[in-house]
């Protein structure tokens, strides 16, 4: 499983790392709070282990902005603070559990695996639009999807290709803006061509089939089945 610790306190990180990567995970280390949005969002990860004091963005702002963009990998927050208010604001931005440094390694990884323990508990979310069957918890896309066991021809689809269709899917039957794409699925930081949402709804029109995703002009684009 693939693990991303976003903390600034680096021989805190490194070593957070390396007894990690002994337990048998595979672990990104980030020590910046928009760096650790941008991999969030851009990786696949089982798990975020995230500090709340960083850099460039805090804690908190990670987590709710993961959350809003639909992400719901299993965040475990880490702070020096260790008052009520602190406990209940990180877990009301979304995180799933909450540990107060100084802590206990071995508690540390109690926390880890019973967080991925819930989450390979927790049946898939699985979304079906017409002949699709879209799996946000495997990031997989099915053609002719039917039966009990899914079936259906896969869809090859790049991350950042799933990533704006999972927006639309989290929506279908919404209109969802090109700005609320490019802020979820780029990160708020983003400053390339805003054109570039056009170009993956293009492609994914024309791997998924060019009537799911309709263009509402001057708002943006919804996802629907066709009739």
């Amino acid at each position: 499983m693939r693990l991303l610790i976003v903390e600034d306190e680096k021989r805190l990180a490194l070593s957070l790392a390396k007894g990690l990567t002994a337990e048998g995970y595979a672990v990104d280390v980030v020590h910046d709070g928009v760096d650790g949005l941008h991999r969030a969002t851009e990786g696949t990860y089982d798990l975020v282990i995230l500090d709340i004091m960083l850099p460039g963005m805090n804690g908190y702002r990670v987590c709710s902005t993961l959350r809003a963009a639909g992400n719901g990998v299993p965040i475990l927050m880490l702070t020096a603070k260790d008052g009520e208010y602190d406990e209940a604001e990180g877990l009301d931005t979304g995180a799933d559990d909450y540990l107060t440094k100084p802590f206990s390694y071995v508690v540390l990884v109690a926390r880890v695996k019973a967080l991925l323990r819930r989450r390979a508990a927790a049946p898939s979310p699985v979304h079906r639009i017409g002949e699709l069957r879209i799996d946000t918890a495997a990031r997989r896309v099915f053609r002719g999807a039917d039966g009990a066991d899914g079936g259906g021809t896969e869809i090859a689809l790049t991350a950042k290709e799933f990533a704006v269709l999972e927006q639309l899917v989290l929506r279908a039957g919404q209109v969802v803006s090109k700005p609320e794409i490019l802020e979820h699925v780029w990160d708020f930081a983003y400053e390339g061509d805003p054109n570039i949402v056009e170009v993956y709804v293009s492609t994914l029109r024309r791997k998924l089939g060019a009537p799911l995703i309709k263009t509402v002009r001057g708002a943006g684009y919804r996802l629907e089945a066709p009739r």
